[in-house]
């Protein structure tokens, strides 16, 4: 009696180990199936800058693990067709909603981008005085002044000074972001800088007296 109880309590046992090994592997293959589940996402496809609008040929699809996928994922390029990037993106980093904006959105954020302390003012410009119009939003001027200070003998003098240097461009005309091959070419007749309290004056005077010239620092260093 006593050997069969034994016998008895062995299969449970053995019933039980059976099912718990069964179990566990069953565990094991459903996480190693989850880790492998593939996702499909938005990356870039080379270093974009931000302000930047985002064409096509920025971007690709890459499948990444579904457990890896950062929020807010963008996965087609509908979702951002025609949008701007608040923030620089690395090649191969994915394209992120929170790091996205709409074009026409873009109006509304020049008081954004002023930073601490200063101010924006315009200042009226023709072709010349813009640098042809190659002047774009966050390019490096300096600015010129002349104004005529008397006349001798029918001949104009004329006074020219450099009146502000290495000053920040924040938009031209409404357009506050770099123009790019998918945005076509507009002529602006404005120039927005960003100035302390006291240039900003300085800026306005100079521009009620005479003609005010923008020189264009060079980008490469």
């Amino acid at each position: 009696m006593k050997s069969k109880l034994i016998l008895f309590l062995a299969i449970i046992m053995g019933l039980i180990t059976t099912f718990l090994f069964y179990n566990y592997v069953e565990t094991l293959n459903k996480e190693k199936l989850s880790n492998h589940k593939m996702a499909t996402i938005l990356v870039a496809q080379q270093n974009i800058h931000k302000n930047q609008k985002i064409s096509k040929q920025m971007v690709t699809l890459k499948d990444i693990p579904q457990k890896s996928i950062p929020p807010q994922s963008v996965k087609s390029f509908s979702e951002i067709e025609n949008q701007i990037l608040t923030a620089d993106i690395v090649k191969g980093e994915p394209i992120l909603k929170h790091r996205l904006q709409k074009q026409s959105e873009e109006t509304l954020l020049v008081a954004k981008k002023i930073r601490k302390g200063y101010r924006a003012v315009s200042v009226g410009v023709n072709m010349v005085q813009s640098v042809t119009n190659l002047i774009e939003p966050e390019d490096i001027v300096d600015v010129v002044f002349s104004e005529e200070i008397k006349e001798i003998n029918k001949q104009k003098l004329i006074r020219t000074e450099l009146i502000l240097q290495q000053v920040r461009v924040l938009s031209v005309g409404r357009r506050m972001i770099e123009s790019t091959k998918e945005d076509p070419y507009v002529e602006y007749s404005s120039v927005t800088l960003e100035l302390t309290q006291n240039d900003a004056v300085k800026l306005v005077n100079a521009s009620e007296r005479g003609n005010i010239h923008l020189i264009l620092h060079s980008k490469i260093h």
